[in-house]
């Protein structure tokens, strides 16, 4: 859930090509406070929730990345949310471990057009 404006969080999606997610906003609410996805300066926090609807339609919160408020151990890598990690997970389990490298996601339909040659 992002704490970006509903237009805007919107608009994102759509220019990634996300035509299946149902995509939320924290604007102007205390959701993210509430369950610790924003300090009480207002940064933003990496926290993962799961909510779960049940069949009587009641939303109820299901799991939290609480390892988040725990030390990291010396020399690793925080895994709060390594549960949703799994080539991270896969590396851990190698002899080289995990690398020094953090990734970033790029969508094939929103790459920037490279400039025409002359």
């Amino acid at each position: 859930m992002a704490k970006a404006p509903i237009q805007r969080v919107a608009a994102c999606a759509a220019h990634r090509g996300w035509r299946n997610l149902k995509v939320l906003s924290a604007a102007n609410n205390s959701f993210k406070r509430d369950y610790h996805g924003e300090d009480e300066e207002g940064q933003q926090v990496p926290m993962l929730t799961v909510f779960h609807k049940g069949a009587d339609g009641v939303i109820r919160l299901s799991w939290a990345s609480e390892l988040l408020f725990l030390p990291t151990e010396p020399g690793q890598d925080p895994r709060h949310v390594g549960t949703i990690e799994p080539m991270w997970t896969l590396l851990d389990l190698t002899p080289g471990g995990r690398p020094d490298a953090y990734e970033q996601i790029e969508y094939e339909c929103c790459r920037p057009e490279a400039p025409a040659s002359t």
